[in-house]
């Protein structure tokens, strides 16, 4: 592993790009390594996004070495973040993508996608998985794909993501607790920290979660050091379940400030 860019935590592209070059003068030769594998937007990592120079890099490094990129895909593709692709941002061409989760919305399937000449190298039945090829999945899968063009679901992921950043940065306007604000699409993050000291805080975003839960909304977690809340709606949701999800979570954070 190497570490991925987080400005906030002090990580910058080119600490990543260097912990990357240390990799493989010390630990294994590049000629020994078949991919590198890497997330457009971390997903239980904290919801940070991978900057377009970052993954230029990544592709040039691949392509001097001989490595193939491997796009996960998973958590941010299918309109998502805005684009049908999260890769689609970089303008930066993966040699494998995966996917899975909205690809079929809800039903169990997933997906390996490539240049041809990689998916086309393993022998007949030599490439399956558990959730690959289910009928009724793949049915699904069409039926998504189709709607995600008939109703605009990126233009929507847009809209949907600017209506919760909007009222998550007037909420931090007098919540010094809150230090980021991030996401693109509507794949978006807020990240808590403990103001006396400026060091993350687990601590506040439980107890948002927590309060939230009280009031019937469902948070999740996540970041390495546990301290961000993650907001993956469907790009689907109504209009006027967003808005009470809105007001719920704004009251949560007021009240755990206040206490």
């Amino acid at each position: 592993h190497a570490p991925f860019r987080v400005a906030l935590h002090g990580i910058s592209v080119a600490d990543s790009l260097a912990a990357l070059d240390r990799l493989f003068k010390a630990d294994v030769d590049p000629a020994r390594v078949a991919a590198i594998i890497v997330e457009p937007v971390q997903g239980e990592g904290g919801f940070y996004e991978a900057p377009r120079e970052f993954m230029s890099a990544l592709r040039k490094i691949c392509d001097q070495h001989g490595m193939l990129l491997i796009a996960d895909e998973v958590q941010t593709g299918f309109a998502r973040t805005g684009k049908m692709f999260a890769m689609d941002h970089h303008e930066v061409a993966p040699d494998i993508t995966t996917m899975a989760k909205s690809l079929a919305g809800g039903f169990p399937l997933s997906a390996v996608t490539g240049r041809a000449e990689i998916m086309d190298a393993p022998n007949p039945g030599g490439l399956g998985g558990t959730y690959g090829g289910s009928p009724i999945g793949v049915a699904a899968a069409h039926a998504v794909l189709d709607v995600i063009e008939e109703e605009n679901l990126c233009d929507r992921a847009n809209t949907l993501g600017n209506r919760l950043k909007q009222r998550l940065q007037s909420i931090r306007d007098d919540t010094p607790e809150i230090v980021d604000i991030r996401g693109p699409g509507f794949m978006n993050a807020v990240e808590f920290n403990e103001v006396k000291k400026g060091l993350p805080s687990a601590e506040i975003a439980n107890a948002v979660r927590l309060k939230a839960l009280d009031k019937g909304l469902i948070l999740l977690t996540c970041g390495v050091y546990g301290n961000v809340i993650r907001f993956l709606a469907p790009i689907t949701i109504q209009d006027g379940v967003l808005n009470e999800a809105l007001d719920i979570l704004e009251s949560s954070i007021r009240e755990v400030r206040a206490s």
